[in-house]
């Protein structure tokens, strides 16, 4: 966890034990209220603070409105109705908070793996020339059926087919498995992988447009506009299903 989540963490903590001891201490009246208010605050003082936000840039229905809305209503209707019982407006706030910090986690976690991902991109190709000797070129430049060379310890730029040496390949990066693949001449290799052991000549099968390492960076990028094209529908959603529910609760209690 990050700071920002274990803060997060603390918080949902502390007013979960404080609904608890208000729950065991008897206290009525505006002590009562205090003490709630308090628990409330602690646990929703943010989302009250991102739906201010939203009604002073004319962005109002959103999930921090409604919550504020649905939260604050229910300290009304406990108020206007005398039962004092507020642990309904803090649990519901309690929950959405936990659901968020879970979701902050899980992505979190997706954007430390893709960045892990992003370190496979190749920073360079050694190209064989003809004369024999290596220039290092940008993997785009590489055309289908060069030579290049990759060292021990260099990433494997593009897909091609062993032409000299044999070597170790780190694929973990592409399938996952931490047990070293072994390579040797006329074999094929995938970019993407790791030179670990020996000096390896490969001819290119692929340009770096067509290659496994561009395909699985594009896939990354993709999913990454789908989400939030995703996020988008659910944002133009809720102008019309918060007011809806707003409105229905409006209705229900009066």
């Amino acid at each position: 966890m990050n700071r920002k989540q274990k803060k997060m963490l603390a918080r949902i903590l502390t007013a979960a034990a404080m609904l608890i001891a208000l729950k065991l201490i008897p206290v009525t009246g505006v002590l009562q209220l205090a003490l709630y208010l308090v628990a409330y605050l602690v646990i929703g003082y943010d989302i009250l603070k991102k739906a201010w936000r939203g009604i002073l840039n004319r962005q109002v229905f959103d999930e921090n409105f409604l919550m504020a809305v649905a939260t604050v209503g229910a300290f009304a209707l406990a108020i206007v109705s005398r039962s004092g019982d507020y642990v309904e407006a803090i649990a519901v706030m309690l929950f959405y908070q936990i659901g968020e910090l879970f979701e902050d986690y899980a992505v979190g976690k997706s954007r430390r793996s893709i960045t892990e991902l992003m370190q496979i991109r190749p920073d360079y190709a050694n190209l064989k020339l003809a004369d024999g000797n290596i220039k290092k070129v940008d993997p785009n430049e590489v055309k289908i059926g060069d030579l290049i060379v990759i060292k021990p310890g260099e990433k494997v730029p593009l897909d091609g087919i062993v032409r000299e040496g044999s070597s170790m390949l780190d694929t973990a990066a592409l399938t996952g498995e931490s047990v070293p693949r072994a390579v040797r001449e006329g074999e094929e290799i995938l970019s993407g992988c790791i030179n670990q052991t020996g000096i390896l000549t490969i001819q290119t099968t692929k340009e770096f447009g067509e290659s496994t390492v561009a395909k699985i960076l594009d896939l990354v990028e993709n999913a990454s506009d789908k989400k939030g094209k995703t996020e988008n529908f659910i944002t133009r959603f809720a102008r019309y299903y918060t007011p809806a529910v707003v409105f229905a609760a409006l209705a229900l209690a009066v």
